[in-house]
């Protein structure tokens, strides 16, 4: 059984949604390993850094700023190095300062080998208004596991949070995460602090053991 701390959509709701109200749809993903996660990240860095004449919200130099110094190019993944620290032992700690936060959260257990696989296997849908088969980013979540040693420790109805015991230690590498994460959740940065730049995000990645994600 892997756990997984739970979040509510809202701290006061008496339902938990969308635990307790059981808004979870396991029929609806496909398997993780039906996808292949450097296609995926691919793929949708190609469709979010895509320049379309028609977008009111940025223009095509303001929307190229955001990606640079990439721009709409797939740098690729960032090259893997061995763990520099025990991704339980972070995945525990981390744990421990999330229900300290957050102490409305409650423990779930998921039948699955990894927390990866439990976010699709529990029916969660919080990327949903980008893809509705959490597969998908489970497949990318499995990737970085081995990576990265990351670890699923907590969901939210619309969040995810991992634990990282190697993080990117410099720009560069920092860089290549950055691209690795606006392809995953590009709300991460399109409505994340001041600059809302692939750099200033890169910069907040170099030594941090801890990656969150919200998709709007």
């Amino acid at each position: 059984m892997w756990p997984l701390l739970l979040d509510s959509r809202d701290p006061e709701d008496s339902d938990f949604r969308p635990w307790g109200s059981g808004e979870l749809f396991p029929e609806r993903m496909s398997s993780p390993d039906d996808h292949d996660p450097a296609d995926l990240l691919a793929k949708w860095w190609a469709t979010y850094t895509a320049i379309d004449e028609d977008d009111d919200m940025l223009p095509p130099d303001e929307r190229l700023a955001v990606t640079a110094p990439f721009g709409e190019t797939w740098p690729g993944l960032t090259p893997g190095r061995e763990d520099t620290a025990d991704p339980s032992q972070l995945a525990a700690e981390y744990a421990e300062h999330y229900v300290l936060s957050r102490p409305r959260s409650r423990l779930g257990l998921v039948a699955a080998p990894s927390g990866a696989d439990a976010l699709a296997l529990v029916g969660w849908d919080g990327p949903a208004n980008w893809d509705n088969d959490t597969a998908t980013f489970s497949a990318v979540v499995s990737d970085w596991e081995q990576r990265f040693g990351a670890r699923v420790v907590a969901v939210g109805s619309d969040t995810l949070h991992l634990s990282i015991a190697t993080p990117p230690t410099n720009r560069e590498d920092a860089l290549l995460v950055a691209a690795e994460h606006f392809a995953f959740c590009p709300d991460n940065i399109w409505q994340g602090p001041r600059p809302q730049t692939l750099a200033a995000y890169a910069e907040r990645l170099i030594d941090t053991h801890c990656w969150e994600f919200w998709w709007d």
